[in-house]
């Protein structure tokens, strides 16, 4: 069971970065499976509109959905918002959100990723870790065509 400590008050986690890219790029890396599936290690499969499902689908061939969630806000090219849950039973307003703001600036955008309502601290711990990577991959895509050499979330994370 948890102690209150690692249970309350948990604070939203925030990450931007910024990436030589137009926003129609970076829109289509975060929805496009094939896309996904070279950066995350995952494809991201869904219809993109707002109510509908999606699946962060392993690319091992197993077909096994490790997040799943519901499209809040489908706002080509410029913000998505999911629910974003590795437990389905949970109600939308129960689940935690991922916002992603893509936002214009001459030749490059910024890329907020904001992601609230997490269930605990591990929660935080490991997202703290996994965003940076997922994100530093994606990066590396649209401005080399190329992901990282290495899978970043495999590096432990500091203090580890």
């Amino acid at each position: 069971m948890s102690s209150e400590s690692e249970t309350g008050a948990i604070p939203a986690y925030v990450y931007a970065t910024y990436i030589r890219a137009a926003p129609e790029q970076v829109w289509k890396a975060l929805t496009d499976p094939e896309l996904t599936a070279r950066f995350w290690g995952h494809a991201n499969v869904s219809d993109w509109q707002a109510g509908s499902t999606w699946e962060h689908r392993r690319t091992d061939g197993s077909g096994t959905a490790d997040v799943t969630g519901h499209v809040l806000v489908a706002e080509p090219p410029t913000r998505l918002v999911l629910t974003f849950e590795d437990r389905p039973d949970l109600f939308i307003d129960q689940a935690a959100t991922v916002t992603f703001l893509i936002e214009p600036g001459r030749d490059i955008v910024r890329l907020t990723v904001t992601h609230e309502k997490l269930r605990d601290r591990t929660a935080l711990r490991a997202i703290s870790h996994g965003w940076p990577a997922v994100l530093a991959n994606l990066k590396s895509l649209l401005e080399t065509g190329e992901p990282l050499p290495q899978e970043p979330w495999e590096m432990a994370p500091s203090g580890s």
